[in-house]
């Protein structure tokens, strides 16, 4: 490392900051890593609030290196941070929201883990203040883990500490065509292109913060773009991760969290047209992406309703919707020993509805809780994959004996 290379550099953009911003740049100013190790980027967004002649303020005092970039709004949160990442310096990255505030010691531990284990992403813990915040992913510190064994691909905003030669390695920038879910986009991106990823989980190191005001960086958006969102995600896993079961398991995230909310209470209020428009735009997604291996890890209800948008069946969705929205309990049915366990959804063995009983299966999760139900052995699959093979082995040595005098 030389002098003019920093440890870090902390990228904010900021739009309409006031008051937040002043928190943010205090947990900034606050951070135990030595100042000199430490620079700033921040970028106006074409704030008309003090946004921009608050960060001047901070740069001509703070101790570390701060520099301020004003611009015209760009819409966006990408284009900011992609502004903020080409004057970077450091040798790692890490993306503040002028909402939020980084937690006592932050950028210390987690450029402490990232050199320790030689990992290019790291995850500080996040806890939420007026809004809800990831959780699954915090259970213990990992010093190296990697996005198919644990549950980091739930948490893919763009607060994180990265390695900016993986950045510049690659090209990766925000994809500033996206207005929403264009950091999960980046994130998962990166976790996959990373040697290994760190897990700070017995530190907070990050606070998200609800405003009050009601202002965010990121737009909200129609429908249609939670539907561009799920298509870049989707291509990106299926252009980084071969087709099989390591695919399938991230393909859980975009479906169950960016598409499949289009399909719950929501659907309910939707018109004909916007119902009929969010099929048209599910079909393409659903024709490249949707497989079994996709579905068999889903809960029964998800699953459903997701084949029931492949199938185009809006009038038995609308009816799974309502079903759920009334939150009943689906009927158990134990069948085979105990060992199938189905959950009696609408349209469960209704002929004229057509949708196959392995739609209304419970996997081995959902279907622990329930009474009666018979956990299969671990390997019975197998030796019953074993059995039938043997059992094919006679067939298949007459049927080569006939091909060879055929032959002859």
């Amino acid at each position: 490392m030389t002098v003019t290379e920093p440890d870090v550099t902390v990228v904010i953009g900021a739009y309409e900051g006031m008051p937040y911003l002043v928190e943010c740049l205090a947990s900034v100013e606050a951070q135990t890593l030595d100042p000199a190790r430490v620079e700033v980027v921040a970028v106006d967004d074409g704030s008309t609030d003090g946004t921009g002649e608050y960060l001047e303020e901070f740069a001509a005092r703070a101790p570390m290196a701060v520099t301020v970039i004003r611009q015209r709004n760009s819409g966006g949160p990408s284009g900011p941070r992609n502004v903020g990442l080409a004057r970077a310096t450091g040798r790692y990255v890490f993306f503040l929201d002028a909402d939020d505030r980084l937690g006592p010691e932050a950028l210390q531990r987690m450029v402490a883990v990232a050199d320790r284990a030689g990992t290019d992403v790291v995850l500080g813990r996040v806890e939420g203040v007026n809004r809800g915040a990831p959780k699954s992913m915090w259970h213990k510190s990992l010093d190296r883990t990697d996005v198919f064994s644990s549950h980091i691909k739930y948490t893919l905003s763009a607060q994180k500490l990265f390695r900016r030669a993986l950045l510049e390695r690659h090209g990766m920038r925000f994809d500033e065509s996206l207005f929403t879910g264009e950091d999960a986009l980046f994130t998962m991106e990166a976790y996959l292109r990373a040697d290994g990823v760190s897990v700070v989980a017995d530190h907070t190191c990050y606070y998200l913060v609800g405003r009050d005001d009601g202002k965010h960086v990121t737009k909200g958006g129609g429908y249609a773009l939670r539907f561009d969102s799920a298509r870049s995600l989707m291509r990106l896993i299926a252009d980084l991760v071969p087709a099989g079961e390591r695919r399938d398991l991230l393909m859980v995230r975009p479906f169950v969290v960016t598409l499949l909310p289009q399909f719950g209470p929501r659907w309910l209020k939707d018109s004909e047209e916007v119902r009929r428009h969010k099929l048209e735009l599910a079909k393409p997604l659903m024709d490249a992406y949707w497989s079994a291996g996709v579905s068999r890890l889903l809960k029964v209800h998800e699953r459903l309703r997701l084949h029931l948008v492949a199938a185009g069946r809006p009038d038995l969705l609308t009816d799974v919707v309502k079903f759920l929205r009334a939150d009943k309990q689906a009927a158990a049915l134990l069948e085979k020993g105990g060992r199938h366990l189905y959950l009696v959804y609408p349209h469960f063995r209704d002929r004229k509805a057509g949708v196959p009983d392995e739609v209304y299966r419970a996997g081995e999760r959902e279907a622990r809780p329930f009474l009666g139900w018979v956990e299969q052995p671990a390997g019975s699959l197998l030796r019953r994959a074993v059995r039938k093979a043997r059992q094919a082995l006679p067939a298949a040595r007459d049927l080569n004996r006939d091909d060879r005098t055929a032959a002859a």
